[in-house]
């Protein structure tokens, strides 16, 4: 074997956690890969003599670009375009997902993060996250060692008190709510009912609306004419639904899940509330 298949041997093994690095750093899973091969092309173009810690110089150099790609996006609206999931599977359990969050800090706290600058948002992960040492933190963000930290303590400020939702875990919840998004696309009034609880009740903008799931299912419930253009997205750190026109929200759709079933929905269409909201619409 030679020294290229070793370096590059040696470089899959440190694979996993360079892109759980870069995934809760940028949010993207395309992105994540970028970054990650990005620094397999530095280290193959770098002196491995010269390298005593690889971890060490791997972490730097996948931060480091990182940190390059956030410079190079275009500023966009805080709680419209924030991190992508990475749970692609339909039971948010396949192994792209297991090898991205094995160190995940969860949905509400990523959402969270990307609301931050990138310093901030890259300290926090590094050295809560990964422990990675302040003093390597500094060099890799180009500030002092007092000043990485203090970037850690703000973003750690900032998302004191972030809890997971309660009621059901990530991957019921979209089950779920796939489930019913696809029923009301389908019109399936049937799957409908087998998915909400007897006594759901609709409320839009805080208001009760509908009650009792054959109501729900067959009345003039207005998500069932929107589905087309409604993608999935987490609200507040919890499995829900967005409509949006002109890649903006216009309509947020929330769940609250008991079991298997959905016992509540809540519409808004409230633009202030829309803009308070801790919101990452996905892929469909």
């Amino acid at each position: 074997m030679g020294d290229h298949d070793v370096l590059a041997e040696r470089f899959e093994t440190h694979r996993p956690r360079l892109r759980a690095i870069a995934y809760q750093t940028l949010g993207s899973v395309s992105e994540a890969d970028d970054a990650v091969q990005e620094a397999w092309l530095r280290l193959s173009r770098a002196d491995p003599s010269n390298i005593e810690n690889l971890a060490g110089w791997l972490t730097t150099a996948v931060a480091r670009v990182c940190l390059n790609m956030l410079a190079s996006r275009r500023e966009q609206p805080v709680g419209v375009h924030l991190p992508e999931s990475a749970v692609s599977d339909a039971d948010g359990t396949g192994p792209e997902a297991e090898t991205l969050l094995a160190d995940s800090i969860g949905p509400a706290l990523l959402v969270i993060l990307h609301t931050l600058a990138p310093a901030e948002r890259l300290a926090f992960i590094l050295h809560d996250i990964f422990a990675v040492p302040f003093d390597d933190i500094a060099a890799i963000a180009g500030r002092s060692p007092a000043a990485a930290r203090q970037l850690a303590s703000r973003a750690r400020r900032r998302v004191q008190g972030v809890t997971p939702v309660p009621g059901t875990d990530r991957a019921r919840q979209w089950a779920i709510t796939g489930a019913f998004l696809t029923a009301a696309r389908n019109g399936d009034f049937d799957a409908l009912l087998e998915i909400l609880d007897p006594d759901v009740v609709v409320r839009s903008n805080g208001t009760e609306a509908v009650r009792g799931a054959a109501a729900v299912a067959g009345r003039a419930f207005p998500f069932t004419q929107i589905a087309q253009i409604t993608v999935p997205a987490l609200i507040n750190g919890a499995a829900g639904l967005v409509t949006a026109a002109d890649g903006r929200p216009i309509t947020l759709v929330g769940f609250t899940i008991t079991g298997t079933k959905i016992t509540a929905i809540d519409l808004s269409d409230d633009p202030r509330h829309i803009a308070g909201t801790d919101l990452a619409i996905l892929r469909s």
